[in-house]
């Protein structure tokens, strides 16, 4: 490798913002924290181990879905956005949350969904109940079905979650009636954004939780509310998915970027930077920047960069894209290795395929060697310029739970044909805190957990890597607190590619009077030998140090300060 500079911005960046260089951490609700002992996550339990994170060393908590809902699809099946399901806990729980995650100087971004709702909203009900010509039909998709007797879908689009994305409803008076359109399950229509009365209905919704305190969104399927007008056939028997291939004529429509500059708007009303993160699939890196123009969101998640290989030209590679195409519209880069709806990064990184990371039935590794690539991994991330999602249980070095017995799996997708494999419950099972058995201080003893546990997680609790040199939770702590600390690692795009090894990549990040930062990665299968640069701050694993050379193992990251 020669000596690189990524391209530079050909905006200028605004002013530094809290969320420009922000550490995230993923909460999945019903996963975190058991307060009263039923087995899933809540509100409550959330709020009590607030001061976990804050020792962690993150900057904001990101809670998945916890409105009321039905719960067909995990919360994302909404059915009142203004309230907490119960199993969750109140809005006055939310309240608490918030004001302690604020007194702990924690930020708190919570999912909204505005894709779809449930089947259980009222407008849904309404338009259900009130047959043809109800006025909230005009809110979602119903079309009249082809074929002589309206018995065929309206088009030919399939349902991410398998099988039509069109269910056919029945008139109040028992005949067969029109279809609703539904990308996800049957359970979450989807609303007709073109309608004001929905676009009007979400902007009380930013505003009662803007008011509540919560400082930003993160926007659930942000590039799926616009459908090509007339919804036309694909003209194709492919199934497709989240990250589509070419132009789709429901995903990432021009119209979308309307919408998100009237809530821009809305955001900049309130005090406290309050911002929204867009979950974008586009075809490529450039059509995923038009999300974060300076006039519409802050950030978007980068899944280009969670789907790329463990080597070090498409890592290098897809670094470079990701860092020029934000940094062409002022916008900071986003990293992330595992979420909620991915196989963890734990097991996915010893995968081949490693693009096929949605929903899919991962195989077994050799868990030495995962926790090995994964704490690499994780630390050329906290690494780069830009802000970084954690995903609740990654600092404890989780894998995968490819074990769940098929009676145990709730992901609807698992039970619909043709679909994803539906295999994301294996991300979900709820974190380990202490103790030898489940739950492992997930909740009360006895209460159980919504998910079976692994009897091999007593090791990997938090009670059992605190305070323990080596453990993955203090290689997270430790690279958080470095991060923060280093006048290198500031919220600007300032990496340059250094000249490195055949399977190593190296970087170096600089400031005008500071010391400057170098991380270098082994992504070869062997042993490698390199001049010791300066200052050894952090290691993912264990190094041959020496004053003048360092040998680093396969699969290990290192800082240096120079």
């Amino acid at each position: 490798m020669t000596d690189q500079l990524v391209a530079p911005p050909t905006v200028e960046a605004p002013p530094a913002s809290w969320w420009r260089n922000a550490v995230i951490y993923q909460i999945y609700p019903r996963s975190f924290a058991d307060s009263n002992g039923d087995g899933i996550g809540d509100l409550p339990g959330i709020t009590a181990r607030l001061p976990y994170l804050k020792d962690l060393g993150v900057d904001a908590v990101w809670l998945s879905p916890f409105y009321a809902s039905p719960q067909a699809d995990a919360g994302y099946d909404v059915s009142d956005y203004r309230t907490v399901d119960p199993i969750f806990g109140t809005v006055a729980d939310a309240s608490e949350l918030i004001t302690g995650a604020h007194a702990l100087g924690l930020r708190v971004i919570v999912d909204l969904v505005p894709n779809h709702s449930s089947d259980q909203h009222e407008w849904f009900q309404k338009a259900l109940a009130e047959g043809p010509g109800s006025l909230f039909r005009e809110r979602y998709h119903f079309r009249p079905g082809k074929g002589e007797s309206g018995e065929l879908p309206p088009n030919d689009w399939p349902s991410i979650f398998g099988g039509p994305a069109w269910t056919r409803t029945t008139n109040p008076d028992g005949t067969p009636g029109d279809w609703y359109l539904h990308l996800f399950a049957a359970e979450q229509p989807d609303f007709n954004w073109e309608h004001p009365a929905v676009r009007d209905e979400f902007k009380t919704i930013l505003r009662f939780w803007l008011d509540l305190g919560v400082d930003g969104f993160r926007i659930d399927v942000a590039h799926g509310l616009i459908k090509e007008n007339g919804l036309p056939d694909v003209g194709s028997d492919a199934e497709w998915h989240l990250l589509g291939v070419g132009e789709s004529p429901c995903f990432d429509r021009d119209g979308v970027h309307e919408i998100y500059r009237a809530w821009r708007r809305i955001l900049d009303e309130y005090p406290g930077d309050r911002i929204a993160v867009a979950e974008a699939w586009a075809p490529n890196l450039a059509r995923v920047s038009h999300y974060v123009r300076p006039d519409e969101l802050h950030q978007a998640f980068n899944f280009s960069y969670l789907g790329t290989a463990w080597n070090p030209h498409e890592q290098r590679q897809m670094i470079d894209d990701s860092l020029a195409a934000m940094g062409a519209v002022g916008a900071p880069t986003t990293w992330t290795l595992s979420n909620h709806d991915v196989v963890r990064h734990t097991t996915r990184l010893m995968q081949t395929g490693e693009g096929e990371v949605a929903g899919r039935k991962a195989l077994a590794v050799d868990d030495a060697a995962a926790l090995r690539r994964a704490r690499a991994a994780s630390a050329l991330m906290l690494a780069l310029p830009g802000s970084a999602y954690l995903y609740q249980g990654e600092e404890l070095g989780l894998p995968e739970v490819l074990d769940l017995p098929p009676e145990a799996r709730q992901d609807p997708a698992f039970h619909r044909a043709d679909g994803q494999d539906g295999y994301r419950d294996g991300c979900r099972v709820p974190i380990p805190w202490s103790g030898d058995v489940a739950p492992y201080g997930f909740g009360p003893a006895g209460g159980g957990s919504w998910l079976p546990q692994p009897a091999s997680w007593a090791g990997l609790s938090v009670a059992a890597q605190a305070g323990v040199p080596d453990s993955t939770l203090e290689l997270y702590r430790r690279a958080l607190a470095v991060r923060r600390d280093s006048p290198a690692l500031q919220p600007i795009d300032n990496l340059r590619w250094v000249t490195a090894p055949a399977g190593v990549l190296a970087f170096e990040r600089a400031v005008a009077g500071a010391p400057v930062f170098r991380c270098t990665v082994n992504m070869s299968d062997r042993p490698v030998t390199l001049g010791r640069p300066g200052e050894l701050l952090l290691a993912s694993g264990p190094v041959e140090a020496g004053p003048d050379e360092v040998v680093l193992p396969p699969d290990t990251t290192v800082w240096w300060q120079l």
